[in-house]
């Protein structure tokens, strides 16, 4: 990819990000305007920031990458995360907004008057946003590399300074008008490129259904395995090999591959002559960690959707940096119309990825191959159009990935320095919330330097699984159920959560790699979520006499609309 565009539009969208935040820090005053821009964001500007912050690297890179690796399947990534914010709407955007609170630890302390379960939701938080951060951060790196062949920590690093600079500085009025600005940046670098894309493979001659027969390279193409893999083949294959493949050294000698699986070390290359099909990877059965260990669905592809719907559609309303938005609404009827804004934004921008992914399947199938397949949507221009054009379409879109990163990664931040500030810092000030800001971008950037593991879109995935199994459960039954104790609450996130969260440890190290345990531990939220939930409701029917004296107060006021609850007290 031609660098010559591409890195000063990234230096732009830095430079932009950085201009707005200082704007946004002109009108930051007191500590209200730090945690929740004082309660005063109307419903389109907040709609457009829970947008920008939302639309993350799983969704301008992630789901195309998985899209050109796994097929249409994988639209339930998109459709998933669009219904989330249904299920937010009708259970519980105006009545946690009506709690008065800034923070999910806030909400469960002011449910169940309980500082126990307020110290669990915090680390609940902290641990999620770490979770969601990590693939941000990896994201850069790979964008940053591709772009010019640095490291992959120092794209993950220029957002790790850009984000802590722009939320410790402003808090959330800040990251306010920067997450609305990049929503609309975002959208126009992926909308922009796919209109020219389009009509370049119209006037290719490609395959119209690119997923009605097997992916082909359609010129002779040369691809480096970084990782061992093993290549499935359903017919026999002659490929040229520059490294080991079954054991067997090879020096650039045409090698005739019959059916079966073969094994490939890393650091091969292979160079495959055109029209050949492209195999099938898989680097589960090797035992490494890789683009398609969470994805590896063969096995249960059934279970392994269902799983993937249960978690995207339940877990967005526990994620800390899209919860803390709806504090910022006005009232609770501002906050139901911030989602529905919401829903027509992210459904808009979700239109898009899934055709990168079928072009890329076309015009870039080695990536599936290479372990690259998140760098589809940055190198399709170049591929398909080519020449100062493609350049600069390649420039628009790079700046957009890097918008979608600091974005995201600005909500999650504040988010998580929030809980830091409010829980773990000696006070709740402005100078310890931007203590608290360092620390929340600290941990995930040096995880980032030592971890490898999941796609964007896997890693995002199961962020959601921990979030829909822990969160979930606390907020619909502390908001729809006066029956809900403290021990309750916390043996249901301790069971649902705890168990996701080490499912999700288990598989972004590898284990098992294969067989219904890997389909349980890479897709917990089918088992998990009814598990946090059952627990939450068992344990505290077990406690009655726990329950919080004034609940029926606490719930009147999370379910009556603010003019009501006004005439009331008068």
């Amino acid at each position: 990819m031609n660098s010559s565009y591409a890195v000063p539009a990234v230096a732009l969208v830095v430079l932009a990000t950085v201009l707005v935040g200082a704007f946004g820090l002109r009108i930051s005053r007191t500590t209200s305007d730090f945690y929740v821009a004082s309660r005063t964001v109307g419903p389109r500007l907040n709609a457009a920031a829970i947008s920008g912050e939302y639309l993350s690297a799983a969704s301008f890179l992630g789901i195309a990458g998985l899209v050109l690796v796994q097929g249409p399947d994988m639209l339930w990534y998109p459709v998933g995360y669009t219904a989330g914010y249904l299920v937010l709407l009708l259970f519980v955007a105006a009545p946690l907004r009506r709690s008065g609170a800034y923070t999910l630890p806030d909400f469960a302390e002011a449910r169940l008057s309980s500082h126990a379960v307020r110290r669990l939701a915090g680390a609940f938080v902290v641990g999620t946003g770490w979770l969601y951060l990590l693939p941000q951060l990896q994201g850069a790196g790979l964008t940053l590399t591709v772009l010019t062949g640095a490291p992959d920590e120092l794209g993950g690093l220029i957002v790790a300074v850009v984000v802590v600079a722009i939320v410790a500085a402003g808090g959330m009025r800040s990251i306010t008008f920067v997450q609305a600005f990049q929503y609309w940046l975002k959208l126009t670098a992926l909308l922009v490129p796919a209109l020219f894309l389009i009509l370049a493979w119209q006037g290719d001659g490609a395959p119209s259904r690119p997923f009605d027969e097997p992916s082909t390279f359609r010129e002779q193409s040369a691809v480096r395995v970084d990782d061992t893999l093993d290549l499935k083949l359903d017919r026999p294959l002659t490929v040229t090999v520059k490294g080991t493949v079954d054991g067997r050294a090879h020096e650039d000698q045409k090698v005739r591959l019959p059916v079966g699986t073969h094994h490939i070390e890393a650091g091969t290359r292979l160079t495959f002559d055109k029209g050949a099909p492209v195999p099938d990877p898989d680097r589960g059965s090797s035992g490494s960690l890789s683009p398609s260990q969470a994805e590896n669905r063969g096995e249960r592809p059934l279970y392994a959707t269902y799983g993937l719907i249960l978690a995207t559609f339940l877990g967005t309303m526990g994620l800390p940096h899209v919860v803390v938005r709806f504090y910022t609404s006005p009232h609770g009827v501002a906050a139901r119309r911030t989602t529905v804004a919401v829903l027509g934004l992210i459904g808009a921008f979700y239109l898009l990825p899934p055709v990168y992914g079928a072009l890329g399947r076309l015009y870039a199938p080695e990536l599936s191959l290479s372990g690259d397949a998140d760098a589809a949507v940055l190198l399709l221009p170049e591929r398909m159009i080519g020449g100062l054009g493609g350049d600069l379409l390649g420039a628009l879109v790079a700046g957009g990935a890097f918008a979608a990163f600091l974005s995201t990664a600005s909500g999650l931040t504040m988010a998580v320095a929030g809980v830091l500030t409010q829980d773990v810092l000696p006070s709740r000030g402005v100078r310890h919330f931007r203590l608290g800001t360092v620390l929340a971008m600290a941990v995930p950037l040096a995880a980032s330097a030592l971890v490898g593991g999941l796609p964007v879109a896997d890693a995002v995935g199961l962020a959601f699984a921990v979030s829909a199994s822990s969160f979930c459960p606390l907020l619909v039954l502390g908001i729809w159920w006066r029956r809900l104790t403290p021990p309750g609450a916390a043996a249901g996130m301790l069971v649902g959560g705890g168990s996701a969260l080490l499912a999700v440890a288990a598989t972004m190290a590898g284990f098992p790699g294969s067989g219904a345990l890997h389909a349980l531990l890479a897709w917990p939220a089918l088992w998990s979520v009814p598990l946090g939930f059952l627990t939450m409701i068992l344990v505290s029917l077990a406690t009655p006499g726990r329950v919080p004296a004034g609940t029926a107060a606490i719930l009147a006021r999370f379910h009556l609309p603010e003019e009501l609850r006004a005439e009331v007290k008068a």
